[in-house]
């Protein structure tokens, strides 16, 4: 008589162990270059997504920003925030939770959507006076351009498309993600 392994605490295991190989993905090395070094306080604060290689939830975003906070503890509270298929549709929110990986300048991070697994967020591009930063993942899967305004040059712009480029990223999904912020509108909007 052959035994089958097939019983749910076969199952249960197996499906544990490629969570966390999934799961490992965010602390391995990436193969993607991350700059040399992140000042996270200078990094803390809100983002506008510019552009992005949209995942799932974000492919039909309007007035995206991605705000951090550092923790005592130091991980990253995020909040992703969008309005849904138009600037006035139903606001949506993410709170991941970002964790640096040790050895990387802070420049890699594991973002926790939730336990136990983290992707890779690795900040391959910013500026001198972090006003400016390009978001990338080893796998050239998403990326994003944020800016600390809801608006960049063209030429400002093209510049990160190039970089993503120069990355290995190939940009036909590349998408200009809406942003419309009257003053009366930016005053109200959710922090």
């Amino acid at each position: 008589m052959r035994t089958v392994l097939t019983s749910p605490p076969f199952l249960i295991a197996a499906g544990a162990v490629a969570v966390l190989l999934v799961a490992g993905c965010a602390t391995s090395p990436p193969t993607i270059a991350p700059v040399k070094q992140v000042d996270l306080q200078r990094f803390m604060g809100d983002w506008y997504v510019i552009g992005n290689i949209p995942t799932r939830p974000e492919r039909n975003a309007f007035n995206a920003v991605e705000s951090y906070t550092l923790k005592p503890d130091g991980r990253i509270d995020t909040r992703f925030r969008y309005r849904e298929g138009a600037f006035d549709g139903p606001l949506k929110t993410m709170n991941p939770v970002g964790s640096v990986v040790p050895d990387t300048g802070n420049a890699v991070w594991g973002m926790q959507f939730f336990w136990p697994v983290k992707a890779e967020y690795v900040i391959v591009d910013v500026d001198s006076d972090y006003q400016l930063t390009i978001i990338g993942r080893s796998s050239r899967d998403y990326a994003w351009i944020m800016a600390r305004t809801p608006t960049i040059s063209e030429p400002v712009y093209e510049a990160a498309v190039s970089r993503l480029k120069t990355l290995g990223y190939s940009v036909d999904n590349l998408r200009r993600v809406p942003q419309r912020w009257p003053e009366e509108a930016a005053a109200a909007s959710p922090k």
